[in-house]
């Protein structure tokens, strides 16, 4: 799993701030109105350099305990040695980091939990580890937050001809087979929603979308470099035209010509009393 789920913590940060703009900030005030009074248990998992917790933490009441999980010990360690956020009257958090393979989480890892969040995590995820995941969550019974799971919708402007192949050839890398893993991609949200809802759970779904264009530039460049490499390699026969492609894109993003639309989902999901 490491090896699918391996980041920077520079791609981590540069897309930080879209991130935060992006997730559905009505989901949020959802969950918290779902929490129990007293003391929070978050557990967020694939954490990453700790975007999620910085986002929500100041949403939430406190006082706040949160634990990151992520397959990456240096990850943790770069969420946890950065300023931390406070929560929602301005009081510290406390964090503590656990590293292991989300495929084999269990209700006992997220003991204590009073919510349970993950970001721009399931369409990496098999539908083996998806289950595994769902399954813990359900045993805890407490409210889960899932945000920015890619759809594959992407909307450029202006339009090219060949913006429809390479969208089907990343899409279809996002749903492929390696090292053995065959990762979820854009189905996950669907996945995951109809998993809490056969086990009886309520489960609400928020549009979140990148809009990305001449105020991001380099964020705009590194995706779409990104997006260009993954439908390449899954579809090599686009090689030949994905250079012009590319320089034209690029071209477009240096005089801020160029805007993109990526379309994610958030899924908020709480067993019923």
């Amino acid at each position: 799993m490491s090896e699918i789920l391996e980041v920077s913590g520079d791609w981590l940060a540069l897309r930080e701030p879209e991130d935060a703009a992006a997730r559905s900030l009505d989901l949020a005030l959802a969950a918290a109105d779902l929490l129990a009074d007293g003391p929070l248990v978050v557990h967020d998992l694939g954490s990453g350099t700790g975007s999620m917790m910085r986002w929500l933490a100041p949403v939430l009441p406190g006082p706040q305990t949160w634990f990151l999980h992520d397959w990456s010990a240096n990850l943790t360690a770069q969420a946890i040695s950065q300023v931390l956020p406070s929560d929602r009257d301005n009081a510290h958090i406390s964090v503590f980091g656990r590293t292991g393979n989300l495929g084999d989480l269990s209700p006992d890892d997220l003991g204590g939990a009073s919510l349970v969040t993950a970001s721009a995590l399931l369409d990496v995820l098999t539908a083996e580890e998806i289950d595994a995941v769902v399954a813990a969550c359900v045993a805890t019974r407490v409210p889960v937050l899932l945000s920015l799971s890619v759809t594959g919708g992407v909307k450029l402007a202006p339009q090219d001809e060949h913006d429809a192949a390479f969208e089907g050839a990343f899409n279809a890398h996002q749903v492929r087979n390696a090292h053995g893993r065959q990762q979820s991609g854009r189905h996950a949200p669907t996945m995951v929603s109809e998993l809490f809802t056969a086990a009886g759970w309520d489960v609400r779904q928020s549009s979140t979308v990148w809009q990305l264009d001449h105020r991001q530039p380099s964020l705009l460049s590194e995706w779409f470099s990104g997006w260009v490499d993954a439908a390449v390699e899954a579809q090599p026969d686009l090689r030949s035209e994905a250079d012009r492609y590319r320089q034209i894109r690029l071209n477009q993003i240096e005089l801020g010509t160029l805007s993109a639309r990526v379309e994610h989902m958030d899924v908020l999901a709480w067993p019923r009393p």
